[in-house]
């Protein structure tokens, strides 16, 4: 039984789309308990099986600052619903709540894996060959060493082991051109030490890949900064969210187009299946002692259940386990650099 706890008053919503989506998620999971963790007000009166209401008395709100939500709100929902797992009570956390508050109480109170400097968060972008392209960081790191970028990319590695099945998943390194003699003298560096991981079967390194690339599916992984990675997902969503609205425009625009989008419905609901960002919701919050998924803050329910689908899949996969054991083979490599101080977090 993988029991799973989850901040009920994070995100945009709170309650009103997390209580109905973890009461579907149980539902459909027979083999999962949740710990559901809100206001006193907010989980009256909810029941179920197998989930276990405990109550907090504080939130943390998308405007917190990180000294409010760390140093002030120590009972917050989110706090708890982490404490969770540091304590043992559950094997993941899930919050749809501030990024920059998830990341900072998550590593104050789990802790960072040996070897890993920084955290990062790994989500996933829809691509043409009809899987996703998972990218790391998404937000979490806006400045970024060569060596943290080679934190990533084994951290990436295994998540997308776990996730897709595949043991030796390929892994991209974002830049300006395919050529090793392109980027900035950071990606150069993190190059090297990419290509030296993979003569030492720590990663099977592609190599340099663009923008583009990400869409295409021509990695299974793509390790890039936090700034990038955070620009690359808005821009994804907004994109697929541009084509979607185009089609039903020119498909309404008379008798004889709204013929056409009948007869070409198939074909227009699988292409909205795709590329609809709210089934690759739940980004991995990587390096620390602990699963921790973060949910877009504005998550609708189905969104949120894929979340709590991504940690379900984590957990019973021992993701913790199958990252340890890939720093642990790959520790001469990960001499942190920490000349870089963590700067600020841009929110999923």
């Amino acid at each position: 039984m993988i029991t799973i706890a989850v901040d009920c008053m994070g995100g945009d919503h709170g309650p009103v789309v997390t209580l109905p989506a973890c009461s579907r998620f149980l539902d459909q999971h027979a083999e999962v308990q949740l710990i559901l963790v809100g206001l006193p007000q907010s989980m009256a009166g909810y029941t179920h099986a197998r989930a276990r209401v405990v109550l907090a008395s504080e939130v943390v709100t998308m405007d917190d600052s990180l000294e409010v939500a760390l140093r002030r709100k120590k009972d917050s929902s989110m706090r708890v619903a982490i404490m969770q797992v540091k304590d043992g009570a559950a094997q993941a956390a899930v919050s749809a709540g501030n990024t920059g508050a998830l990341m900072a109480i998550s590593r104050y109170l789990l802790k960072t894996l040996d070897g890993i400097d920084r955290p990062a968060i790994a989500g996933q972008i829809p691509n043409a060959k009809g899987a996703a392209t998972t990218v790391l960081d998404m937000g979490a790191n806006v400045d970024c060493t060569a060596e943290h970028l080679l934190q990533f990319a084994v951290m990436g590695s295994a998540l997308v082991s776990v996730l897709s099945g595949e043991d030796n998943p390929s892994v991209g390194l974002l830049n300006i051109g395919e050529e090793a003699i392109k980027g900035n003298e950071v990606i150069k560096k993190a190059g090297d030490l990419l290509r030296t991981a993979a003569k030492t079967g720590d990663l099977n390194f592609y190599g340099n890949v663009e923008g583009n690339d990400i869409f295409k599916g021509t990695a299974d992984i793509v390790v890039c900064d936090g700034f990038v990675g955070n620009v690359a997902l808005k821009a994804s969503e907004g994109l697929a969210g541009m084509i979607v609205d185009f089609l039903k425009k020119e498909f309404s625009r008379n008798i004889l187009t709204k013929m056409s989008a009948i007869a070409a419905y198939p074909v227009i609901s699988a292409l909205k299946k795709r590329m609809d960002h709210r089934r690759y919701n739940g980004g991995a919050l990587l390096g620390l002692r602990g699963l921790v998924f973060k949910s877009h803050g504005s998550a609708d329910e189905l969104a949120f259940g894929f979340a709590l689908s991504r940690a379900y899949d984590a957990a019973r996969n021992n993701l913790l386990d199958r990252v340890r054991v890939r720093i642990a083979h790959a520790a001469p490599l990960l001499a942190a650099d920490v000349s870089i101080e963590s700067q600020a977090v841009f929110p999923l």
